[in-house]
């Protein structure tokens, strides 16, 4: 039972960090090779902690956007409105946070940015995604032998395209922040 608690504490820590922490899927194919977890247990306490902890990172971006320049947080401000602007991009968000095969953690920190965008909605597709994607690694790992995942985990953490990804996305982030989006709101 105790080693479920950590599950949830590190699940929930890595998924509240800005960028660079190990994928989640790694910490649970960890715990069913050492900890011999229940599968199903894995999964169900992986979305909730991964929701969860995404939840905490757009709350945080979203409570200290003033702490970012203002120019950068009312730009977010005004993407949000663009993207709620017509029900096709509201769906269009939806899908990229369902299907969303890189990191999500720039996604929930844009999102938290944009504070006229619900992030209930944003968090249930993340569930849902998350829910099919953990299963699958789940699944996957339970044939892979615990000699190889240690190399797994390392090369993931290690992996140039992996750290490529995280920087790339943070330059994204931040590039979304300098568009003008009031004035392509008007148009």
């Amino acid at each position: 039972m105790a080693h479920y608690l950590t599950l949830i504490a590190a699940i929930l820590i890595a998924n509240a960090l800005p960028a660079f922490a190990p994928p989640t899927w790694t910490i649970l194919v960890f715990f069913l090779i050492n900890y011999d977890s229940n599968p199903i247990a894995l999964v169900i306490l992986g979305v909730l902690a991964a929701t969860a902890g995404r939840g905490f990172l757009a709350w945080y971006f979203r409570k200290f956007a003033h702490l970012v320049p203002t120019r950068f947080s009312k730009n977010m401000e005004y993407a949000g409105a663009y993207f709620q602007k017509d029900s096709g991009k509201k769906y269009a968000v939806l899908a990229l946070f369902l299907i969303s095969p890189i990191s999500s953690a720039q996604l929930f920190e844009a999102a938290g940015f944009m504070k006229n965008v619900a992030l209930k909605p944003l968090l249930a597709a993340f569930a849902l995604g998350r829910t099919v994607s953990y299963t699958t690694y789940v699944t996957g790992a339970a044939v892979i032998a615990a000699s190889t995942f240690g190399e797994v985990v390392i090369h993931e953490l290690k992996s140039p395209w992996a750290i490529a990804t995280q920087v790339i996305m943070i330059i994204a982030l931040v590039a979304l922040g300098n568009v003008d989006w009031k004035k392509r709101l008007t148009q």
